[in-house]
């Protein structure tokens, strides 16, 4: 028996990097998943993949900073598959869309998630929903231009990046709070840098490459599906006394 059989899940960002990867691993843990992404091709191509897998999916286009968009694809995948029983907040943007923009994906996008989410998981019977959060969450971040001139003015977007990756596990822990009692845990990731196509600018010199890659003391930049398989585990039965923490996935960022 696979970790997940049973469960049905719905993935935001799941068009790309650590949101594909996840689904991917949900799908082979024996989930059912639901791919949604504001890219509908890349949600589509997806769900293709886990069923290729053997998998159950569906896919469908999203906007998580739309409220009545992130309800409609709660009770799509309710309709559509059957159930649901695990919800992964995962959209997400870097911090060079601008402070309103970064705010609303980053930070009301995984509260739309949350205060819808989590109502209706209680409302049949629990479940678990995992947030992404960052190692942006939980402390500061320094780019290479600030590590060489302390002089230099911030990195565009980084203050927007920080706020709301940190928002993010604030409303992890209120939530893991208020619903305990009612079978739902709530958790967030906080992954390192990984290498997707959101990290890809940052990577893109060899000098830049390796001081991203020197910030982590294993020496390099983690895989979206090294965060999938943490992922697939919190969402887990075998999960079932976690709640309300901040779990940092980062090659040891977070432990200098």
């Amino acid at each position: 028996m696979s970790r997940l059989d049973g469960k049905v899940a719905l993935v935001t960002g799941a068009g790309s990097g650590i949101g594909r990867a996840t689904a991917l691993r949900f799908g082979a843990d024996g989930a059912a998943v639901m791919c949604a992404d504001l890219n509908e091709r890349g949600a589509q191509d997806t769900a293709a993949r886990v069923a290729e897998g053997g998998g159950r999916s569906a896919a469908m286009r999203l906007d998580v900073t739309r409220e009545e968009e992130v309800q409609g694809a709660l009770r799509r995948t309710v309709d559509e598959l059957g159930g649901l029983h695990a919800i992964m907040n995962n959209a997400g943007v870097g911090g060079g869309f601008g402070w309103d923009t970064t705010i609303a994906v980053n930070l009301s996008g995984v509260y739309y998630g949350l205060v819808h989410g989590a109502q209706l998981l209680a409302e049949r019977g629990g479940g678990a929903i995992l947030n992404t959060a960052s190692v942006a969450g939980l402390v500061g971040l320094v780019g290479a231009q600030a590590a060489a001139d302390p002089t230099a003015p911030p990195a565009p977007g980084a203050g927007s990046y920080v706020a709301a990756k940190h928002g993010v596990v604030g409303l992890t822990r209120q939530f893991a709070l208020h619903y305990a009692r009612r079978g739902v845990r709530v958790n967030a990731i906080c992954p390192g840098y990984i290498e997707t196509p959101m990290t890809a600018n940052l990577t893109a010199s060899e000098d830049a490459a390796r001081f991203i890659a020197s910030l982590h003391p294993m020496g390099r930049l983690g895989q979206p599906e090294e965060i999938a398989a943490a992922a697939s585990f919190l969402i887990s039965d075998d999960a079932s006394f976690i709640t309300g923490i901040a779990l940092a996935v980062d090659g040891g960022y977070t432990a200098r």
